[in-house]
């Protein structure tokens, strides 16, 4: 079932699904991978990817319980467009070149955005709670 963008799964417990996250990031990514090729200079195609294809593939996720493989899955997309960047099958050349360009994993953004929902959760949602209980 597909609810505001979310992809849920039918399962005993709340669970999402990424497959159509990492499509849609392959998607996007191909496209501008596509338009401007090997022409571009790698930063320039690295920040296309940070702005356009990331958050695609970010998308509500903040707000989904999700699991290592999960996490993993994610890492592994953008990693494989990193080899295809710069024609490299190596993964220590791909986080080295992560490591030079200051380009995050979706994991550790991942992680940043759900404490930051957390904490706008609690921060907004607890005051609704308790103002709705009434003390006599």
């Amino acid at each position: 079932m597909k609810y505001l963008g979310i992809h849920v799964v039918s399962s005993n417990l709340f669970r999402c699904s990424i497959h159509e996250a990492k499509r849609s990031f392959h998607r996007s990514g191909n496209e501008i991978f596509g338009k401007i090729g090997r022409f571009a200079p790698e930063n320039v195609t690295l920040q296309l990817i940070q702005s356009k294809c990331i958050p695609v593939l970010l998308y509500g996720l903040e707000a989904c319980p999700l699991n290592k493989a999960d996490f993993n899955s994610l890492d592994c997309v953008v990693n494989r467009f990193f080899m295809k960047l710069f024609c490299t099958g190596n993964i220590n050349i791909v986080r080295e070149c992560q490591i030079m360009f200051q380009f995050q994993l979706p994991s550790e953004l991942l992680e940043k955005r759900t404490k930051k929902f957390i904490h706008d959760y609690d921060k907004f949602a607890a005051p609704l709670i308790y103002s709705d209980v009434h003390c006599g």
